[in-house]
């Protein structure tokens, strides 16, 4: 019998040690499978920072491709657009690059061999002036740079590509279907609302296995639905993102650790709402650049409902650490950025990229630059806007103290 006793608290025991292990290692089995799964382009290069620690950050906005294809000056706009990515493309040699529309497609491209990025912020193309027949083949007209020289890329999209002949899906569609390069893809299924499903990020620079920066891309809608029955599509970023920030981030922590060990920059189009009350306060000497758009009245997210991004606005910064800053294009004639102090971040505009769209004498064409110098998430980014020709102004340090 005693031994009876010792062989069944013997078995006891070695149960007890293993259902301990098991709720031990389940945490870790649970961190290990959000590590294996928390990778969204398992069939593409991870995209890291240079041997020397920096990573340039390049942004095309409001290229505002396929106006007036019925008559001469469209596509001469179109040729002289992509005259100005060429010679940005050469001379800057970024390592990313992000182009914020198409006119709300936002293309951004990371050249792998040289660790670079590119990024299209937005209205890539004018699609109220396209045909339906062939709206889509105006990316691959954008793409095809691109492509040529094998550069990784991602885009967002904004009010002009939601229009009559075209929306922001088929645009993502015709994108991954012309490039083996493209990085962009849709938010999932319940995300984004009607006609905004371009709400996704992507992780750069691992160490550890870890990324030490996310690029974060959000969908803030616009234009009008589809169809002959047309209707306007509301200019904000839905409040079903709000939720999906706080999962992507909560998933992001279990599988890479603390959100302090990385940094971040948010691109969209259409600016949030609560940036309209910044231009009224803006110094020349703290936050220099061309600052000739109005807001308000349809140049800010959420133009006709106050705080219908508040839901977004309030997940991204409290849930997104070491935001660098949430950048914008949509307004072509500003280019300053100012700190928001509600929730004490960073906002700046693009340089209107395009020779499509709306434009003034004197505003120029360019680009804004983002530049890393080391992948410390908490060291200040430095920013300028470079003109075609080679001009820059409007250089300034994202850290702490910038706009205090």
């Amino acid at each position: 019998m005693r031994n009876s006793k010792t062989r069944l608290s013997k078995a006891g025991l070695a149960i007890f040690i293993v259902r301990c292990v098991n709720v031990f290692a389940a945490p870790c089995q649970s961190i290990q499978r959000a590590h294996k799964t928390l990778n969204p382009y398992p069939g593409k290069p991870r995209l890291t920072f240079k041997r020397d620690g920096t990573f340039k950050l390049t942004v095309f906005s409001d290229l505002h491709f396929g106006e007036n294809p019925w008559d001469e000056w469209g596509p001469k706009q179109d040729v002289n657009s992509l005259a100005l990515m060429d010679t940005v493309l050469a001379d800057e040699k970024p390592d990313h690059v992000y182009v914020l529309g198409l006119c709300s497609f936002v293309i951004f491209l990371l050249l792998t061999f040289l660790h670079g990025l590119r990024v299209l912020n937005g209205d890539l193309i004018t699609g109220e002036n396209t045909f339906k027949e062939n709206s889509t083949s105006l990316i691959d007209e954008i793409v095809g740079p691109l492509n040529k020289a094998k550069i990784p890329f991602s885009s967002t999209h904004g009010n002009h590509d939601n229009q009559v002949n075209i929306t922001h899906a088929e645009e993502i569609q015709r994108e991954q279907e012309v490039s083996p390069f493209s990085y962009t893809r849709a938010a999932p299924q319940g995300v984004g609302g009607d006609l905004g499903p371009g709400n996704y990020w992507v992780p750069r620079s691992y160490i550890d296995s870890a990324p030490v920066l996310v690029l974060w891309f959000f969908d803030s809608r616009g234009g009008f639905s589809p169809g002959p029955n047309s209707v306007p599509v509301p200019d904000w970023v839905d409040a079903s993102v709000a939720d999906w920030i706080v999962s992507e981030t909560r998933d992001m922590e279990r599988a890479w650790g603390s959100a302090d060990s990385r940094a971040a920059v948010a691109f969209v189009h259409i600016p949030p709402h609560a940036i309209q009350v910044l231009q009224s306060t803006l110094d020349p000497e703290k936050n220099p650049g061309m600052n000739a758009d109005t807001l308000g009245n349809g140049s800010v997210q959420d133009s006709r409902a106050k705080d219908m991004d508040k839901a977004f606005w309030d997940a991204l910064n409290a849930n997104v650490k070491n935001l660098h800053a949430v950048i914008s294009g949509h307004d072509h004639g500003n280019e300053w950025c100012a700190r928001e102090p509600t929730k004490d971040v960073i906002f700046c505009f693009d340089k209107h990229s395009g020779y499509g769209g709306y434009d003034s004498a004197g505003w120029g064409h360019g680009v804004r630059n983002l530049l890393f110098r080391t992948p410390d998430p908490k060291a200040g980014v430095e920013t300028w806007i470079r003109l075609q020709e080679g001009e820059t102004r409007a250089r300034v340090i994202l850290d702490d103290d910038y706009g205090r």
